[in-house]
């Protein structure tokens, strides 16, 4: 295995793919067409201080990041954040190929509103597989956004380049979101399919006796027993069912318990410690919070 390649700066990444000198030090719009012909970097292993959106275009090859490898098609987008690992690959590029890849550093949104509600646009977690695929006109969309902010860096920077910068990147991700939402819509029978397999891993999981073993299921041991990342299997949930993944679990954890309250006369503590709760005032706060009141009111009044 690989050293790991740390990118801490738009300059950086310019000199290790061979580009001239960036015109903007906090981001960069480097276009596949662009890209040396006998660029190689299949073993190699990068992080990246980066932010990273990229639309494949006439490219043949695969990327992977986290635990899976993608071969990608035209039109597909991916999204990456700072300190994710990238696994290197060699790629065939098309001379006419349209796709481009930007990068942005932290410190260009940092003090703009798009700094504090970037951590909103989920599919930055999302994995690979989970990429977005986009329609002609939804890629002429983005890729014009895209040019508008190579415009900007590309003339002299005055007091106005930063604000229009982000204000492109920030319509960009707004774009891409609405765009998820119709990737979701669209496959709303597979999407089902993945709703079912989650319940049925959560009664799994209690029926097994788990809970009481390891404790209540996370998010993230969900979507790793579903494939799938922890991001996009809470927004899958959330756009099929209007709640997210933690809600269901929630939701099946007090579901589960007041079964246990009515149809047994085992302690709180004990239903508790069966549920996964280390601490028995945990799930008191937990069941109470859904349902208004505490387990022993509930079994009282019921």
């Amino acid at each position: 295995m690989s050293d790991i390649i740390h990118i801490e700066s738009i300059e950086k990444i310019h000199q290790i793919m061979g580009f001239p000198k960036p015109k903007h030090p906090l981001v960069s719009v480097v276009y596949m067409k662009d890209f040396p012909s006998n660029m190689d970097f299949e073993g190699f292993r990068f992080s990246s201080e980066l932010y990273m959106v990229s639309l494949k275009d006439g490219v043949e090859g695969s990327i992977q990041y986290g635990r899976n490898s993608y071969d990608f098609s035209d039109g597909t987008m991916v999204f990456m954040k700072p300190q994710q690992v990238i696994h290197g690959t060699s790629e065939n590029i098309c001379a006419d190929s349209k796709g481009w890849m930007m990068l942005f550093h932290p410190d260009l949104i940092r003090k703009s509103e798009l700094g504090k509600t970037i951590s909103q646009y989920s599919f930055f977690g999302y994995e690979v597989n989970e990429a977005l695929h986009l329609s002609e006109e939804e890629q002429l969309m983005v890729s014009d956004l895209v040019r508008k902010i190579v415009l900007e860096y590309q003339q002299n920077i005055d007091k106005h380049s930063q604000k229009l910068i982000v204000s492109n990147i920030e319509l960009l991700l707004n774009y891409c979101t609405r765009y998820y939402d119709r990737q979701f819509y669209v496959r709303t029978n597979l999407n089902q399919d993945h709703v079912s397999q989650f319940e049925s891993l959560l009664k799994e999981y209690f029926n097994s006796g788990k809970a009481s073993e390891i404790g209540v299921p996370s998010v993230k041991y969900c979507g790793e027993k579903l494939n799938m990342s922890p991001n996009y299997l809470s927004d899958l949930l959330k756009k099929e069912t209007g709640k997210s993944a933690k809600d269901h679990i929630h939701g099946f954890v007090v579901n589960r318990a007041k079964n246990r309250l009515l149809g047994s006369t085992d302690s709180i503590s004990e239903i508790a410690y069966d549920l996964g709760f280390e601490y028995p005032q945990h799930f008191s706060k937990l069941f109470k919070s859904k349902t208004g009141l505490s387990p022993a009111q509930y079994r009282t009044q019921n």
